[in-house]
C-alpha cells in the first residue's frame, strides 16, 4: 500500500508525463504539419535565440532529414509553368545559399518549393570567412551575411546532386557555381570545370559572378570580362556529351549603375554569349539609410526587406534592355503573394526566396503561394506565364 504522500508524488508524475508528452506530441505535429502560427508564435522566436549560422545549421538539418510533411495538394494550375523545356509545379524556387552543400534538396521540394537552387559551389573546399559572419537584422526583416563561398567542392556536393536525380519523385535542381578565393579573379576555369562537372546532372547552371563577399568578384561583370567570361563557359557547356544540355545562367548584382546594365545586357544578347537567363539579384553592398538593426553597419550582403524595391526596379531595367528576350529569376525581399506579383509583372518569369524563408520558416513557402494563385485569378490572369513584363511592357 502506498502512503498518502507516495501515492500524491505517484499521480503528480503521472500528470507531468503526460503533460510534457502531450506538450512534445503537439508540438511536434505542429512543427511537421507546418502551422503557421505555431512556427511565427513558437519555431522562429526560439531560433532567434540561437546564433544566426547555428540557426542556419539546424535548418538544413531539419530540411535534410524531412522534419515537414510533404505538401500533399498539388499545386494550383494557375502556378504552373514551362520554361527550358522545363515543367515547373509553381514558379517559387530557393535561391542559392541555404543549401550550401546540396544537402536538404528532397526536404525543400517536399515543403513545396517549384525549384531548388544549392551552392555556390567552389571546385576545392573551402572554409569562406571567419566567423561571425551571419547577422539578423530583425527590426528590417532583412540578413547581412558574408560567408564568402564556403563549399565542400565539387566532389562532395556533386556525389548528393546525382543522388538526388536518381529518386523517381525529386526537386527541380540548379547548380549555383562560384570560384575559388584562391584562384585568379581573371581566370574562368573555375566555372568552366563547374560547368563540366554538373553539366550532365544539373536542370541548370548558374555562373555566380555578383557575390560582394569574394574579394574582385563583381570585376566579373565588366564588359570585356563578362565577354570572356560567358563565351567560355557556353563553349564547355555546347561541347558536353548529354542529349539534354543544360540551360545555363548567369546571377547579376543588384548595384550595377545604368551603364552597366547596358552593358551587361548587350553582352548576353549577343549569338555568342546569349546565355538562357539571368537571375537578379544578388545580396547589395548598399545600406538604405532607414535601417534600424545594430548590425544594420556589418560588412556582407544584405538580403531581405530592404533589396525588395531595388530589385523589383533591376528586374524591369533588365527585362526592358533585353526586350523580353532573356528569361529573369527574379530575388529580392519576397515575403509575400504580392511581392512575387510584382516581380513577375516586372518581368520575371521565376522567382526565389531565401531571406523569408530564413525569417519565417518553411510556412511562408506555401503561404507565398496561396496568395499568388489568388492575386493571378483577381486580376483575370489563367496562368502565371500570362502576367510576366505586363508592368515593364511599353515602358
Amino acid at each position: 500500500m502506498y502512503t498518502r504522500k507516495e501515492k500524491f508524488i505517484k499521480q503528480l508524475t503521472a500528470l507531468v508525463t503526460v503533460t510534457l508528452g502531450g506538450s512534445t506530441t503537439f508540438a511536434g505535429l505542429c512543427i511537421w504539419n507546418g502551422n503557421e502560427n505555431f512556427y511565427r508564435d513558437y519555431v522562429m522566436p526560439f531560433t532567434r535565440r540561437l546564433d544566426p549560422e547555428t540557426s542556419h545549421g539546424l535548418a538544413v538539418f531539419a530540411m535534410k532529414h524531412c522534419l515537414i510533411k510533404k505538401q500533399l495538394k498539388p499545386d494550383a494550375e494557375s502556378l504552373s509553368t514551362r520554361l527550358w523545356n522545363i515543367n515547373f509545379s509553381n514558379p517559387v524556387g530557393l535561391a542559392a545559399g541555404f543549401d550550401k552543400q546540396a544537402e536538404a534538396m528532397q526536404g525543400l521540394h517536399r515543403t513545396g518549393f517549384g525549384f531548388v537552387e544549392i551552392g555556390s559551389v567552389t571546385p576545392k573546399p573551402q572554409e569562406g570567412n571567419p566567423k561571425p559572419r551571419v547577422f539578423r537584422l530583425e527590426e528590417d526583416n532583412a540578413i547581412i551575411n558574408r560567408y564568402g563561398f564556403n563549399s565542400e567542392g565539387h566532389e562532395a556536393v556533386f556525389h548528393r546532386v546525382r543522388q538526388e536525380k536518381e529518386k523517381q519523385e525529386r526537386a527541380i535542381i540548379g547548380v549555383n557555381l562560384g570560384k575559388n578565393k584562391i584562384s585568379a579573379m581573371e581566370d574562368v576555369r573555375d566555372y568552366v570545370t563547374g560547368v563540366e562537372k554538373f553539366g550532365a546532372i544539373a536542370d541548370y547552371l548558374v555562373i555566380n559572378i555578383s557575390s560582394p563577399n569574394t574579394p574582385g568578384l563583381r570585376g566579373l561583370q565588366q564588359k570585356a570580362e563578362l565577354e570572356n567570361l560567358i563565351a567560355c563557359v557556353l563553349e564547355a557547356r555546347n561541347k558536353l556529351g548529354t542529349s539534354n544540355l543544360p540551360p545555363l545562367l548567369v546571377k547579376i548584382a543588384p548595384d550595377l549603375s545604368e551603364a552597366e546594365k547596358k552593358d551587361v545586357a548587350s553582352v548576353i544578347l549577343k549569338e555568342k554569349c546569349r546565355v538562357d537567363g539571368i537571375i537578379v539579384c544578388n545580396t547589395t553592398t548598399s545600406r538604405p539609410s532607414d535601417l534600424k538593426s545594430q548590425c544594420k553597419d556589418e560588412i556582407g550582403g544584405l538580403s531581405g526587406q530592404p533589396l525588395k524595391d531595388i530589385s523589383t526596379r533591376c528586374i524591369r531595367d533588365f527585362y526592358r534592355l533585353t526586350n523580353g528576350q532573356i528569361p529573369i529569376i527574379g530575388v529580392g525581399g519576397i515575403s509575400s503573394g504580392q511581392d512575387a506579383y510584382e516581380k513577375i509583372l516586372a518581368g520575371a518569369s521565376l522567382v526565389q526566396l531565401y531571406t523569408s524563408f530564413a525569417l519565417q520558416g518553411p510556412p511562408v513557402v506555401r503561404r507565398i503561394k496561396r496568395e499568388l494563385d489568388e492575386i493571378l485569378r483577381s486580376n483575370g490572369y489563367q496562368n502565371v506565364a500570362e502576367a510576366i513584363g505586363k508592368s515593364s511592357q511599353g515602358n
